[in-house]
């Protein structure tokens, strides 16, 4: 069905990607041969002033713990599903995750709501905003 699946997750939040872990997990095992990649945006620092704060080799060192972080995850989680393509992106969330799924022509983007404790949101910010702009189908998971 879907030949290139992207699932979005926040590994500062373990246990709330599991769900959409699982529903990315079937969504390949439906589709055999189907590539399953998996991203994870580490924020920006934001303005320069708050930046410089910072030493110099900050971010270097944020982008390699959150890519072992990542590695971790997915053998734990996704340890039936080999073959899986990792990448840690830097900036706004929704945009990477967008410009993640044009660059490996994701068919299905799979994400997280988050924030389903909020009452007056249906789905997260983040979420609302890649199934407002992907130009593939979106699977939000609660």
């Amino acid at each position: 069905m879907y030949n290139s699946i992207l699932l979005a997750v926040d590994i500062n939040d373990p246990e709330g990607a599991k769900k959409p872990a699982a529903v990315a997990l079937a969504q390949a095992k439906a589709a055999p041969g189907a590539a399953v990649h998996i991203v994870n945006v580490v924020p920006d620092i934001g303005m320069a002033l708050v930046g410089s704060f910072f030493t110099a080799d900050h971010n270097g060192q944020i982008l390699a713990e959150a890519r072992e972080g990542l590695k971790t995850w997915a053998a734990d989680i996704l340890s039936e599903l080999p073959g899986t393509t990792l990448h840690i992106d830097q900036g706004t969330v929704y945009d990477k995750i967008l410009d993640e799924a044009e660059r490996v022509s994701a068919d299905l983007i799979v994400v997280g709501a988050h924030r389903s404790q909020l009452k007056d949101y249906l789905i997260g910010p983040n979420a609302a905003r890649i199934a407002r702009h992907a130009t593939c189908s979106v699977l939000v998971v609660r």
